[in-house]
């Protein structure tokens, strides 16, 4: 008996690696083809990671697959597996239910119909045209439908979608949390408003910004952060993106534009604080589908926590400020850090998402929510987007786009198929503050840590209580052992306040 299990261990890892190394290829395609592919190799790309993905399917959902899970769910030979390989069975259990239920065809079909999606909305993006995507986009959300209707839900429909992204999200618990919010942050932006000490950001757009210049400050950031150039790499790309293969291999990508400064450097931190999530993940995980991130609202509390609490704080560029004068010394004379960290912490609503201020930030993630369960639900269709989102957009914001490149094209997301994604911004936000609190707590001179630019005792840190982890265990676990409670936004709204209120002169 004690043989046989440790044979069909064996064997099942065999399978589950070979899994991961099909997804590992499939990760280096897709970054290729969102870097510089040609575009007439696009089609051809797109049909070779739909085989890829199929193989991986198919291997994910095999008879060999179904066996190895029957065989380690019995509870004798469940007993016998240690922690990392009952938690890889639970993983591959929920993979293989899910998957089971689509056919292979339409699988195939799905991969390569997002792969060739998204070089499609760059162009529709650049050139403006809503009508050269909507075709695709139409296509994606039917596919959507009729996953979830495969998938089965359990009230809203969206709940689906919110699940694959954040276990256990439902659109109740997200109604719930977007209304504590509005409460606040809506008062929040007319006080600021109200005060009239609006800071002067055109420092950042009245210069040419060379894009080697921004690379090489944003690789030196990077690097003090804690980023394993080792074991990743800084690219360009339309929209900027984090693809891990392995630990040893997790690429990001930015977005350099000559005349606006600030987009590429937060876009960097933002996507080094994912990396990093990814880069140190135990090597007891590899191979694993547990060597990834445990959800997307906690990997954007790696992102969101170091590109605002830390890049925008005032504390950090008093370390790093004299160093981007080096780099830009006549684009900057002149200009006092109070001035700077004022500039780039203006609250204004504004057009694009990825630019927007930490105070309106989560009012484009609700229009966003609210556009995509009005899909899923059957309220709207494709053809009305870019209406609705103008229409939202001058709801929530006040402001209204000029066309659908800084509208309803903004995103990839949707390209991607990624629907039930954005919410995971703003649950990344609030969990950025909960463990930005409890850090507060470990370090009482943490002020002065990020001052002298002691950036990499805050990456270990979160190394040793989140990182490591992987997928081990779930969001909930991860937040509980870090913060002691669940999600709790009052620590999202109390840094909010204290913070900009500060800047604003606010009473």
């Amino acid at each position: 008996m004690e043989r046989k299990f440790e044979e069909t261990l064996l064997s099942f890892k065999e399978l589950v690696h070979k899994i991961k190394y099909y997804n590992e290829a499939l990760a280096v395609l897709f970054w290729d083809l969102r870097t510089g592919a040609p575009k007439k190799g696009v089609p051809a790309r797109a049909k070779v990671i739909g085989m890829l993905s199929t193989e991986a399917f198919r291997l994910s959902t095999s008879a060999e697959m179904e066996e190895f899970l029957n065989y380690f769910e019995q509870k004798d030979n469940h007993e016998q597996l240690d922690s990392i390989y009952k938690a890889v069975i639970q993983e591959c259990r929920k993979e293989f239910d899910r998957f089971k239920k689509i056919p292979e065809d339409m699988f195939t079909e799905y991969v390569i119909l997002t792969s060739e999606a998204e070089s499609v909305w760059e162009e529709a993006k650049n050139t403006d045209k809503f009508s050269l995507f909507s075709p695709f986009l139409e296509k994606i959300v039917d596919f959507n439908l009729r996953f979830i209707e495969l998938w089965g839900y359990e009230g809203n429909k969206y709940n689906t979608l919110l699940d694959y992204y954040e276990p256990g999200m439902t659109v109740d618990k997200l109604d719930r949390i977007f209304e504590q919010l509005r409460e606040r942050i809506v008062p929040l932006v007319q006080q600021i408003k109200d005060s009239g000490k609006q800071p002067d950001d055109s420092m950042f757009f009245r210069s040419y910004f060379a894009p080697n210049k921004q690379e090489e400050f944003s690789l030196m950031i990077l690097d003090k952060m804690g980023y394993g150039f080792d074991a990743g790499r800084l690219d360009e790309s339309e929209h900027p993106f984090t693809i891990g293969m392995t630990p040893g291999d997790i690429r990001i990508t930015t977005h350099y534009y000559p005349n606006n400064f600030s987009s590429a450097l937060f876009s960097s931190i933002h996507e080094g604080g994912h990396a990093l999530y990814e880069q140190n993940i135990s090597s007891d995980l590899d191979g694993t589908p547990l060597s990834t991130g445990t959800s997307m609202g906690i990997h954007e509390s790696q992102s969101r926590f170091w590109e605002n609490i830390i890049g925008r704080s005032y504390n950090f560029w008093s370390c790093y400020y004299e160093d981007l004068k080096k780099v830009f010394p006549i684009e900057f004379e002149g200009v006092s850090l109070e001035a700077f960290y004022r500039a780039i912490n203006k609250v204004e609503p504004s057009l694009i998402r990825v630019e927007a201020d930490e105070v309106t930030y989560n009012l484009h993630i609700m229009i966003r929510y609210e556009i995509e369960k009005a899909l899923i639900n059957k309220e709207i269709i494709v053809a009305d987007l870019p209406r609705i989102w103008k229409e939202k957009m001058k709801e929530y914001l006040g402001v209204e786009p000029k066309d659908d490149k800084e509208g309803v094209l903004q995103d990839v997301h949707w390209s991607g198929g990624s629907f039930g994604y954005f919410p995971s911004y703003t649950l990344g936000n609030i969990y950025s503050a909960q463990i930005y609190h409890a850090i507060r707590k470990q370090f009482d001179n943490l002020d002065e840590m990020i001052r002298n630019g002691e950036l990499i005792k805050i990456k270990e840190w979160l190394g040793e209580n989140i990182h490591k982890h992987g997928k081990l265990l779930t969001p909930t676990e991860i937040l509980k052992s870090v913060t002691g409670e669940e999600i709790n936004s009052s620590y999202l709204i109390e840094y909010l306040e204290n913070k900009y209120k500060e800047i604003y002169n606010i009473k």
